[in-house]
């Protein structure tokens, strides 16, 4: 194992580190442009899927079924998608990749740091490649560019809170597939027990009592009223609470687990 070079570096160097690092991730998908299926291929499946096999049964037409579905399929896109953040995290230490990069004058930090930021922009590009083919589909967006830019900034702050689960995780488990497998143990109920998919009136009333009150309907409310109109100041408000209570509870246990694990 390489030993670790102990240094101090400045908060603009660590910065700096974190933009190359990040890059250095995202750079890969032009060696390996099967990174991005995750983030492309399969949203739009779920996307196309859902509108025209369920849509008319949901909704009454495949139209009125994207102002109601696109939303909630761009939230589970983004939820499922925080788990490559564990996997290439898991994937980099048991390669030996972070031993290497600690043997670099740098912040010890921004190789984690870099992976959560270039996930990030990923995120980025799966909501607006959802939005341009669901606009192919028939959606139209009712509100204007701040609701736009208020819906990425919702959505991508919730992604980075959120990816810090996918990174506890990945500290703890020895290979990437228990990653996956731990991520979709959690994430589907959560997701498909929501309304992200079909109206919570439809539901059992059983059924009804959680998906009011799980943080992927409340996100999934809040993309609608960003992108449809609507009430929003409600869901984006307890949106942020909820990333900030996934913030506040996986953030200092990942770091805790990062620093014992590399």
């Amino acid at each position: 194992m390489t030993a670790a070079i102990e240094t101090r570096v400045s908060p603009i160097v660590a910065v700096r580190n974190t933009g190359t690092l990040a890059w250095r991730t995202l750079v890969q998908i032009k060696h390996n442009p099967f990174e991005l299926l995750d983030f492309s291929v399969q949203p739009i499946m779920f996307l196309v899927l859902f509108t025209y096999v369920f849509g008319g049964a949901i909704s009454g037409s495949t139209g009125d079924y994207l102002k109601f579905g696109l939303p909630g399929i761009i939230v589970q896109n983004l939820l499922f998608a925080t788990l490559n953040t564990g996997v290439g995290l898991n994937t980099d230490i048991n390669k030996g990749v972070f031993d290497r990069l600690r043997s670099l004058p740098i912040s010890r930090w921004s190789p984690l740091a870099g992976r959560i930021v270039a996930d990030v922009i990923k995120q980025a590009w799966a909501v607006t490649l959802l939005l341009v083919v669901g606009t192919l589909l028939g959606f139209r967006i009712a509100t204007g560019p701040v609701e736009v830019i208020g819906m990425y900034a919702l959505l991508l702050i919730f992604a980075f809170a959120t990816s810090w689960m996918s990174v506890l995780v990945a500290m703890l488990v020895s290979e990437p597939e228990k990653v996956q497998i731990f991520g979709f143990v959690l994430l589907f109920p959560l997701t498909f027990a929501s309304n992200a998919f079909a109206p919570t009136a439809t539901m059992p009333g059983w059924l009804q009592a959680w998906v009011k009150v799980n943080p992927v309907s409340i996100l999934a409310d809040a993309v609608r009223g960003l992108l449809n109109g609507g009430p929003v100041a409600t869901p984006v408000t307890q949106s942020l609470i909820w990333a900030a209570i996934l913030l506040v509870a996986f953030g200092p246990l990942s770091v805790w687990a990062f620093r014992r694990r590399v």
